[in-house]
């Protein structure tokens, strides 16, 4: 059964549960649970976008190659290092990756390198290690809160801004890139993550209430950005879905686009908000 969207709706309720339950178990009680389930969906990330990209031809008429296996390699590395090592080592991890690029392009002898190596570091840093910062959140104090606040104030971005958009838009904030989205549902958007900003300030973090609405207002630029940025992205490689690996959803960025920005934008913010690191000095 396929709804108007074109989504398999009791394939993607399937795909949800089975995601949804490592997910929750692995925030609250089995940590590395979490780490692990993470750790596949970067993989799964990194394949469908560098197979994405490799579908274009270059001026040059090569189809870009980039190496996968560092790519894989980091998106590994790059939760574990950022999960027992913090910010430094997660940064230490994305140079690592890259230098492991260069070596590999030079290696293979991979075709159009100039392309295919800012490319490939591209992915990298889209995927693996913007992503990462999920793994730093959780690592604060609270931190298997905090990352439930931030995935539920980016679902309240979705959820919002849709009704908002559908009962109340006129005007498209960027009709060439995303032609549904409307500054009324942005402020839907801002209106309702705003809510449950307070709500998780007030209930569980026992913060000032302004830390919340700061927190939604972050999270729901970055969201939008994501939204916009895979839109470019899909729009300019002529795709609709980066990839079918996930039943009814589509490709794993199709579903995590709005987590790409929102993650690190949630980390910075609640570090400077609390000035809590999880430990691990930043370096400022």
């Amino acid at each position: 059964m396929s709804t108007k969207a074109g989504r398999n709706l009791p394939a993607a309720i399937i795909t949800g549960a089975v995601l949804l339950v490592p997910a929750v178990l692995g925030i609250f009680f089995f940590e590395l649970l979490l780490i692990l389930v993470w750790t596949v969906l970067l993989c799964m990330g990194v394949w469908e976008v560098a197979r994405a990209l490799e579908q274009r031809v270059t001026p040059a008429g090569h189809r870009l190659r980039l190496p996968k296996i560092p790519l894989f390699l980091g998106a590994i590395t790059m939760p574990t290092a950022a999960y027992f090592g913090g910010v430094e080592a997660l940064t230490l991890a994305l140079m690592a990756t890259a230098l492991a690029i260069l070596v590999a392009a030079a290696l293979w002898k991979v075709p159009d390198p100039g392309r295919s190596i800012p490319a490939s570091v591209f992915v990298a840093c889209w995927v693996p290690f913007m992503m990462s910062f999920a793994v730093l959140l959780l690592n604060l104090d609270q931190g298997d809160w905090r990352l439930v606040v931030v995935v539920l104030l980016v679902v309240s971005n979705d959820t919002f801004g849709y009704i908002f958009g559908v009962f109340f838009g006129r005007h498209p904030m960027a009709p060439k890139v995303s032609p549904k989205k409307s500054w009324e549902g942005f402020g839907g958007s801002l209106l309702g993550a705003s809510g449950v900003g307070v709500l998780a300030s007030w209930l569980i973090f026992d913060e000032p209430l302004y830390v919340g609405v700061l927190l939604a207002i972050a999270v729901v630029i970055a969201s939008t950005a994501g939204d916009f940025s895979e839109s470019m992205i899909k729009r300019e490689l002529g795709i609709k879905d980066m990839s079918r690996l996930l039943p009814g959803h589509g490709g794993v960025m199709d579903r995590l686009d709005s987590l790409v920005f929102a993650m690190p934008t949630a980390f910075f913010v609640v570090v400077a908000l609390s000035g809590d690191a999880g430990g691990v000095p930043l370096g400022l």
